[in-house]
This record gives structure tokens, C-alpha cells and sequence, in this order.
């Protein structure tokens, strides 16, 4: 698949084979893989996938690797790889102002890069893509342009107790300095937001309703589109944290209505530093620049200065050029498999880890809800979380310890850390199996 001229930066034909993107899923699985997973079904293959990935084929404590931290970042594969490779090796030139072949180039790719986000996210255009460094800029870059610009004394913000620390604490923020209220809207016992009580803390004076997608440490994926109809009733603006969702179902921004959408991509795939900020266009084109520099501006003298349009108003500075190849990568890697299928591998396996977790003596996963995503946080009674992180390192197997930047949603469970395995469509069951295998010699001090 060969990145396209968009033809917005120049209109000389030019050698774009560097930027060659090899076919997401080879027809053949390495002999070294392993063989015990499930067979395929509705048209995935995870073995597909992890013969895509080669950090997946390596040994930790001798012992091949088992990577269940997807939820901190996801592994790449050889197609993101390569290229960076390529854009360092052939390609590598600032973009938008040079006249040069190469800046052109640079520039298309960065151009497609936008593109590509918005056909991922389901975006009218990609003028309503902004790239920044990943989720936490993204949140940062609205709470401080639309939240200074609407948010003002005795508005409520209302932010979800399973929120990520990144969709809280920049609205903390902005309350504290506009004297504006910071709500959180409770769960149930099963990790679900609790819509009743979400109903009730609605009012108009909310302007602003943050929430996950999914969950990073329950996994739990709440009722988004129904929320944000409800919030909109109130004339509530919507921002929806996506870093732990679009990896693992399809994402359409204009069926959930969003009006800001955010999400990282170093937990899709691509690499780390690089993320996207998703807005409605009358909402972007009516808030002020954040940042100050080169690449957003118009015309600039000493009395005053003029901005450049939507999105590169927001992106001042040089732009992280060889991120947005590599996300660019990522994307068609991971839509050249059937997203719906996916989807559903993922959802089987999950049911697979949850039963298969159920034999070890003292276990509680925290979060039950009826609608998540892949990932199991839990305790286990008598062991420290980090130290049990250790002994599933010392088999080869990574897992997440400590508060995961949710330590509201771990309280609603009593505690104030766990261990948590979140798997990704190249996980499979033997995985799953090497996991547990391994936490019943901890705990039968084997």
C-alpha cells in the first residue's frame, strides 16, 4: 500500500517509494510461533497479527515473551517499523514551507497521516484532526483554549470516577482557577457509570461532561452516544477520552456525536509522542491558539499577529514528522483486518481469561460490567501487586502494578493498587494459559 499524493503541498509528480507500507496480514506464520490458539473465526487471525511483531518473538528470563500490557502501550509491528526506517533513511525533511522534493514529500505523508486519522475516527474532514503528543496534550489543549474561553464561576464540569488521572486532573485545573465545579459521577458496584445519578447531577449550568470510552483499568466501555445525547439536552459540550478504545472496536465520531474526541497513538500500535485531538469544526475554527510559534501563524509583526487556520492554529512548532508516518502505518495495519472481527476475537478471549482466571485461589477482578474491553485488573489475596508482577516477569510475562493513573476507580473497589493483564488482538489463548499457569505456582509457592 503506497501512501498517497493529497496533492496539497506542491503539485509535482515525485519517487514515493519509500514510502511503500507492506500488506497488513502475511499468508504465513512463522514455524517458531506458537500453534494453540483458537481457530479463526469471522475472518481474524491473531496469528496473523503477532507474525506481524517481532518483540512478540523474543525471551524474557528465558522464557518467550507474554506482553499483557497493552494498556500501557501497545507492541509494533513490523510495518510502523519500517517506517520510521524509511522516513529516517530516504525521507527525512521539515514540511509545509520547503519547495523542495523531500519537504513535499514529508508533507504528504503528514498530510495523509491527518487523513487517515479522520477515517479512522469517522471524521467529516480532516481539518477537524489536530495532532499532538498523544491523549494528555490533547485534553490539555482543550480545557485550556474552549475551557478558558466557556467555563466560568458556578459552571460544572462532571468527569467520570473511571477516568484516567489525564481526563481529570485538567479540569481540576481549570475549575480551580475559573471557580468552576469539578463533579464526579459515580459508579455501581460492577464498575458501570451509574446513569442514574449521571441524570440527576445534569443541569445547565454543566458545560463540559469528560468521559472514557473505556477504562483503562476496568475496561469497563460506558454508553457514550446515550450520554452525550443526554448531556446535549443541557447544551453541554462532550469530550470523549479514546486512548483505551480505538484499538479494539471501530470509532465513529459523528454517530457518537462527540464534540471533542482524544486519543494516543503509542496505544495503537504506533509509536510513542505522537496522539490526535478530534473536534467539531464550528468548535475548533472559535478557539484561540494554546501555544505561540512557527507553523501557526498567518502574518506576523511586533503590533499584532494572525493565525493560521484549523488545525494548524494548534500545532505550533515543528511537528512530530516521523510520529505521524508511523501512525499513518499503524492505521492501515490495523484496518487491513476486519475492525467488527476484531472486535469480536477480542470480546471471546476476554470471556476466556475471565473464566480461566477463576482457578486461582484468592483472585478478585476488579470490574464486572456487562460491556469491556480485554483487560483484567485484579488482587490476589496475601501478594503485593508489584510483587506479583515480579514473579510473572520471572516467566516471561508483563503485566501492569500500581494505581494506573485511576486511583478513583480503584478506591471504589477499597484499594489503592492491583495488577492488571490487558491483552490486544495478537494475544491468544495460550497466553492467557501461561498467565494463569503462572500465577497458581505464586500461589502455591512453587
Amino acid at each position: 500500500m503506497t501512501i498517497p499524493d493529497v496533492g496539497t503541498y506542491g503539485g509535482m509528480p515525485t519517487d514515493r517509494s519509500w514510502a511503500q507500507v507492506p500488506s497488513a496480514a502475511p499468508q504465513s506464520v512463522p514455524q517458531s510461533t506458537p500453534q494453540s490458539t483458537p481457530p479463526r473465526g469471522r475472518g481474524f487471525d491473531p496469528m496473523a497479527a503477532r507474525a506481524d511483531v517481532p518483540v512478540l518473538h523474543r525471551t524474557v528470563n528465558g522464557h518467550p515473551l507474554v506482553w499483557l500490557d497493552n494498556g500501557a502501550t501497545t507492541q509494533k509491528p513490523r510495518q510502523v517499523i519500517e517506517a520510521l526506517t524509511a522516513y529516517y533513511s530516504a525521507a527525512n525533511s521539515n514540511i509545509h514551507r520547503g519547495a523542495h522534493t523531500m519537504a513535499r514529500e514529508a508533507t504528504e505523508t503528514y498530510e495523509a497521516g491527518r487523513t487517515a486519522v479522520a477515517d479512522l475516527l469517522g471524521a467529516a474532514s480532516p481539518d477537524e484532526i489536530v495532532f499532538t503528543r498523544g491523549t494528555t496534550e490533547a485534553i490539555n489543549l482543550v480545557a485550556q483554549t474552549w475551557g478558558r474561553a466557556n467555563i466560568g464561576p458556578g459552571d460544572e464540569i462532571l468527569v467520570a470516577t473511571l477516568e484516567h488521572h489525564s481526563n481529570i486532573v485538567p479540569w481540576q485545573m481549570l475549575a480551580k482557577e475559573k471557580r468552576a465545579r469539578l463533579t464526579p459521577i459515580p459508579l455501581l458496584p460492577d464498575g458501570s457509570i451509574d446513569q442514574a445519578a449521571f441524570a440527576d447531577l445534569l443541569s445547565f449550568r454543566t458545560q463540559l461532561v469528560a468521559v472514557s470510552q473505556a477504562s483503562n483499568v476496568l475496561g469497563t466501555v460506558p454508553p457514550v452516544k446515550e450520554m452525550t445525547a443526554l448531556a446535549h439536552r443541557y447544551g453541554a459540550k462532550v469530550l470523549v477520552d479514546g486512548a483505551q478504545a480505538v484499538a479494539h472496536f471501530p470509532v465513529d465520531v459523528q454517530d457518537l456525536d462527540a464534540d471533542f474526541y482524544v486519543f494516543s497513538g503509542h496505544k495503537l500500535f504506533a509509536p510513542t509522542g505522537i496522539g490526535a485531538l478530534y473536534g467539531k469544526p464550528e468548535l475548533l475554527a472559535a478557539m484561540p491558539p494554546w501555544q505561540g510559534g512557527g507553523n501557526m501563524i498567518d502574518q506576523v509583526d511586533f503590533p499584532a499577529s494572525t493565525y493560521a487556520p484549523v488545525p494548524h492554529r494548534f500545532e505550533a512548532g515543528t511537528g512530530h514528522i516521523s510520529g505521524v508516518a508511523g501512525l499513518l502505518a499503524a492505521i492501515n495495519w490495523l484496518t487491513g483486518f476486519d475492525r467488527e472481527a476484531v472486535a469480536a476475537y477480542e470480546t471471546g478471549l476476554l470471556a476466556y481469561a475471565e473464566q480461566a482466571m477463576t482457578q486461582v485461589p484468592g483472585i478478585a477482578v476488579l470490574g464486572s460490567a456487562p460491556e469491556k474491553i480485554a483487560t483484567l485488573t485484579f488482587t490476589l489475596a496475601g501478594h503485593d501487586p508489584v510483587d506479583i508482577a515480579r514473579s510473572l516477569d520471572q516467566d516471561g510475562i508483563a503485566v501492569r502494578a500500581g494505581h494506573h493513573c485511576a486511583q478513583p476507580s480503584l478506591r471504589h473497589y477499597g484499594v489503592e493498587s492491583a495488577a492488571r493483564a490487558s491483552l490486544a488482538l495478537y494475544n491468544t489463548r495460550e497466553d492467557v494459559d501461561r498467565l494463569v499457569a503462572s500465577l497458581l505456582r505464586l500461589t502455591s509457592g512453587g
